[in-house]
This record gives structure tokens, C-alpha cells and sequence, in this order.
């Protein structure tokens, strides 16, 4: 045949326990394990087209022509997937987001997630859900945690063969919601890529990285027993010394707006008043609220009326990366 064809759909996630710092930048292989939620109302639609007229791969994300790094990226990833198969054939990449790109929330994490399935289904190969895990790592290291369902982690290991995610619950094991408040939806200008490779420039990084197995015990045993007290405490410690080892590189990477901090100021004096509600930022100025779904439209109300908050985004956890 001149084409194969496949399409896939993904979801972002947000990291309860972060993902910053690589022990091997070409593999992705991360200096610590991390636990993820999908989310449900954000995706990623990807089409891929093997063609074998095509003279070059193409690469079309939200209706643009993509060059540059953008596409060096994409054709690093399916020249991956080509070599298992063992074919040159090109392709036309279709993606589009539902959601701001390139603005933390992880929308690399949904790319190649979606590519990944998208690619391996088109080109004909047999992939269980592990080892789509590890090809999707190679892309973008949280795309390992958009292909499983639900709430999701990430094994660190260190190797190729041991670095790999899986689920460990279902989206529906507890009823908890995000509501993204969006600072800023342009595209920030340190990439998480650039970002990972400051980590270890940071004093603070080995420290964080040490610790990381103690933080992963308690998010997992908080998400098992659906302890939300337990959640906000850890899922905000672990947001916070991400951000302390971010701010302390060399050269220093600053995501937060003043709007982040007031935000994040908001929802402790919110908490304190008997809302379940918790704040995470991942590589990016926008707020990550995790609560309670009981208090989702609450909480979405009370962002809505802060000043610098230009929109909110509501959603439930999500499942796998799927076919369409």
C-alpha cells in the first residue's frame, strides 16, 4: 500500500509528584519517579499519514506548518518508530490541542502520547501498553503517563527497559477535578526540555531527588485511600521544591507571574476554610488547582474572579490514549 493511516487521542496530565531532571537526557530516563493525573476534558487529536509519495515528513499542529525545532522533534520520534519497523516511509502528521500549547500544561505530554499510538497502529506494529509507555518517553519524557488511564506512575528506573508508567487507579477510583487557572497561554520561552537539562546546575536538585521516594509513598498512599488532606500537603511540597530547584539553575528558570503566587496564595487561605483544594505548577505560570469535585464549581468561581486570571479550565480525570 502507497498510505497507512491511524489516528489517536490523549490526554494532558498533571504531575502530583514532578517529573525535573533527567539521569539520561537521550533516553529520558528520569532522575526520579513521579505520579500523574490524566485529565479528561483536554486532549490531543493526532492524525498520521504514511505516504509513499511524500517526498519529507509534514507536520501541521492547530492548522500551522511547523518547522524548526517543532518538526526536528516530531521527525526525531517517528525516525524511532520507522527503525522498529525497519521502514523510510514518510509521514503527514494532522495535531491539534483543545487547550493552549506549549504553556505547562503538558501538552507534549498528549503529543506523543497521541503520536505514538498513532504511529505504531499505522505503521502495523503490535505494541503492548509498557513498551508504548517507553516509546513515548522518548519523545517527551510525561508523554509515558498520558498513555496508561487515570491516576498514573512513572518508574524511574535506569534503563531503557525499566523506565516505564502504569496506572494505578482508575480514573473514576476518586472523584477529583482540576481546574486550570490560565495566567498565560502564550508559549513560554524556556522549554521543559532546556528546563531538565539546568536541573542538575541546581543545589537543591539532589536534595529533591533523594527524598523523591518518600514523596512518591505518600502520594500513592494518599490517592489509594483518598486522603485529600494528605494529597494537598505532598502535592504541594513536591510543587514547590520544583520550582525552588527551577528558580536556583544556573542560569535561573523563573516560570511564576505574580498572578502564580497570588493564586497559590488564594487557594491556602481557601483550604483553610474548609475547601478540599490544593495548588500545583508544573513547568509554567498557570495554576493547577486539584480538588474535591463537590467543590469544583466553587473553586472555578473563585478563580474566575481573580484579576489576572484570563480563563479556567475544568476537568475530571481522564483515560488511556486511545484510538479513534
Amino acid at each position: 500500500m502507497s498510505t497507512l493511516t491511524a489516528t489517536a487521542v490523549a490526554h494532558p496530565n498533571i504531575a502530583f509528584i514532578k517529573y525535573w531532571g533527567n539521569r539520561d537526557d537521550a533516553l529520558r530516563i528520569p532522575s526520579n519517579g513521579s505520579i500523574s493525573m490524566n485529565l479528561e476534558s483536554l486532549a490531543t487529536q493526532t492524525r498520521v499519514t504514511f505516504d509513499s509519495h511524500l517526498p519529507e515528513d509534514i507536520f501541521d499542529l492547530n492548522g500551522t506548518r511547523q518547522s524548526g525545532p517543532a518538526l526536528k522533534r516530531v521527525v526525531s520520534h517517528l525516525n524511532l518508530i520507522r527503525g522498529i519497523r525497519g521502514t523510510a516511509i514518510h509521514a503527514h502528521i494532522l495535531s491539534e490541542n483543545n487547550f493552549p500549547t506549549g504553556s505547562g500544561i503538558a501538552s507534549s505530554a498528549s503529543a506523543f502520547a497521541a503520536l505514538t499510538l498513532a504511529v505504531t497502529t499505522a505503521l502495523g506494529l503490535q505494541v503492548g501498553e509498557k513498551d508504548l509507555t517507553r516509546i513515548a518517553r522518548r519523545g517527551s519524557g510525561s508523554a509515558c503517563r498520558s498513555i496508561p488511564a487515570g491516576f498514573v506512575e512513572w518508574n524511574a528506573g535506569e534503563t531503557d527497559r525499566d523506565s516505564f508508567a502504569f496506572s494505578i487507579a482508575a480514573a473514576d477510583f476518586w472523584d477529583l477535578t482540576d481546574c486550570i487557572a490560565i495566567v498565560e497561554a502564550a508559549q513560554k520561552k524556556v522549554s521543559s526540555t532546556e528546563g531538565h537539562s539546568l536541573a542538575g546546575t541546581s543545589p537543591l536538585q539532589e536534595a529533591r531527588v533523594q527524598d523523591a521516594p518518600r514523596r512518591l509513598d505518600m502520594c500513592r498512599n494518599a490517592i489509594q485511600t483518598r486522603d485529600f488532606a494528605a494529597l494537598a500537603s505532598i502535592l504541594e511540597l513536591d510543587s514547590t521544591m520544583m520550582h525552588a530547584v527551577m528558580m536556583t539553575s544556573t542560569p535561573p528558570v523563573f516560570y511564576w507571574e505574580p498572578a502564580t503566587l497570588n493564586i497559590v496564595k488564594a487557594v491556602a487561605a481557601w483550604r483553610k476554610s474548609g475547601i478540599p483544594a490544593a495548588a500545583s505548577i508544573d513547568a509554567g505560570p498557570n495554576v493547577h488547582i486539584i480538588c474535591e469535585t463537590r467543590a469544583a464549581e466553587n473553586v472555578a468561581q473563585r478563580l474566575s474572579s481573580l484579576p489576572a486570571v484570563k480563563e479556567v479550565l475544568v476537568s475530571k480525570a481522564g483515560g488511556p490514549t486511545v484510538l479513534k
